[in-house]
C-alpha cells in the first residue's frame, strides 16, 4: 500500500497493524488530531524529545498510540500554563494508555468547551497565548489572558499582551474564513479588562475629573488606550476612550463639556494628524495634554506648549497624568 508523506493523512505501513492495534500517524495527522500546528510537534521533538518512535525503511517516522497519548498529556499541561520542558518532563515519565480507538478522530476544539479558571501560580508566558491563538482556541486565551498579573495591567501589558501581539503579527499564515488570531487575543484583552476594571468604578473620587484618552484623526484606536484606562483606574481615576469619529471641533466640544483634568493623545502611526492637539490648546490652554508617539519622526511634529507634553514611556505617561489629576 501506498505511504502517506508530510502533508498527507495518515495511511497504512507497508505492514498492516494487528487487531487492536492503530496505524502509525504522519505530522500531519496528529497534528490535526491534537489541534496544534505540525511546526510546534517538530519542535517538541526537537527540544523535547517528543517525536515519533515508528520508522519504517523508506518512509517517515511515525507517532504510535503511546506517542500521541504523551502529546496529549504535553498539550494539556501547557495549555494550562505549565512551562513546557516542565510539562514534556512529566509526559516522557507518564504512563500513559493509547486510546486506540479515538486516535484517529480529529480533537474537539477546546474553544467548544467551557472557559476553565487558570492557575494562577502557574506563569503565563506569550508563547502560551501565541500558540493559543494560532490554533484558534478562544477559550484558552480567554483564559491565560483572563486576569492581569499581581503587578498590575502595566505590567502584565508590557511582559505580556504586547509580546504575544508582536509574536502574532510576525507571523505568515494562511488563515481560513473567521480566522484572526490576533482578534481572538484583542477579544480577551478587552474581557480581560473589563473584569479587571468593573470591581474598581465605585471607588472612583466623586468630584474628580476625568481623563479623556484617543487617537489622532484617522487612526484606528490603539488596544493600548483600554489598558491605559485600566492602569487609571486601578489608581481610583475614571478615564474614557473618545470613540468614533474625532475632528478639532468636536473634540474642543468634548473638552467643553466635560472639563477633564487632563488629554492623553496615542499615536501608533509614524506621521499622526495632531492638529487636535494644537486646537485643543488654543480653545482650552488651561488643559494638559500628554502625546504618546512611538517613533522620533513623529515627535518632532507635536506642538509642544507649556500644557502640552510628550510622553516617551507608558510608564512615565502614566505617572506624568497621574500626577496632574490626583
Amino acid at each position: 500500500m501506498a505511504s502517506a508523506d508530510e502533508s498527507g493523512s495518515a495511511s497504512a505501513d507497508p505492514s498492516p497493524p494487528g487487531a487492536g492495534e492503530a496505524p502509525a500517524l504522519t505530522v500531519a495527522a496528529v497534528a490535526r488530531r491534537l489541534g496544534v500546528a505540525p511546526a510546534t510537534l517538530r519542535t517538541w521533538d526537537r527540544r523535547y524529545d517528543l517525536g515519533p518512535s515508528a520508522h519504517s525503511a523508506g518512509s517517515h517516522r511515525r507517532y504510535t498510540a503511546e506517542d500521541v497519548a504523551r502529546l496529549l498529556v504535553m498539550r494539556g499541561l501547557t495549555l494550562d500554563g505549565v512551562a513546557p520542558s516542565e510539562a514534556a518532563r512529566v509526559a516522557r515519565e507518564s504512563h500513559v494508555q493509547a486510546d486506540v480507538d479515538g486516535l484517529t478522530t480529529p480533537a474537539t476544539p477546546r474553544s467548544a468547551a467551557p472557559a476553565e479558571r487558570r492557575d494562577a501560580s502557574v506563569p503565563v508566558t506569550p508563547t502560551l497565548v501565541v500558540d493559543a491563538a494560532l490554533r484558534g482556541d478562544e477559550a484558552a486565551v480567554r483564559r491565560l489572558l483572563a486576569t492581569p498579573e499581581p503587578g498590575g495591567v502595566l505590567a502584565w501589558w508590557t511582559e505580556l499582551v504586547e509580546p504575544a501581539r508582536q509574536a502574532i503579527a510576525s507571523r505568515t499564515v494562511l488563515a481560513r474564513a473567521g480566522e484572526d488570531a490576533d482578534a481572538l487575543v484583542v477579544a480577551a484583552v478587552l474581557a480581560g479588562l473589563r473584569a479587571r476594571t468593573a470591581p474598581l468604578q465605585h471607588a472612583h473620587v466623586a468630584g474628580r475629573r476625568v481623563v479623556l484618552l484617543l487617537a489622532p484623526p484617522g487612526e484606528e484606536r490603539p488596544l493600548v488606550l483600554h489598558m491605559l484606562a485600566a492602569a487609571f483606574a486601578e489608581q481610583s481615576v475614571d478615564a474614557r476612550i473618545v470613540a468614533g469619529r474625532i475632528e478639532q471641533n468636536r473634540l474642543v466640544e468634548i473638552a467643553t463639556m466635560t472639563r477633564p483634568a487632563a488629554v492623553v493623545l496615542v499615536s501608533v502611526g509614524e506621521a499622526p494628524d495632531l492638529d487636535v492637539v494644537a486646537a485643543l490648546a488654543a480653545a482650552h490652554p488651561q488643559v494638559p495634554q500628554f502625546v504618546h508617539v512611538p517613533h522620533d519622526a513623529a515627535a518632532e511634529h507635536v506642538p509642544l506648549d507649556r500644557t502640552v507634553h510628550r510622553s516617551r514611556s507608558l510608564p512615565g505617561l502614566l505617572h506624568e497624568v497621574l500626577a496632574v489629576s490626583a
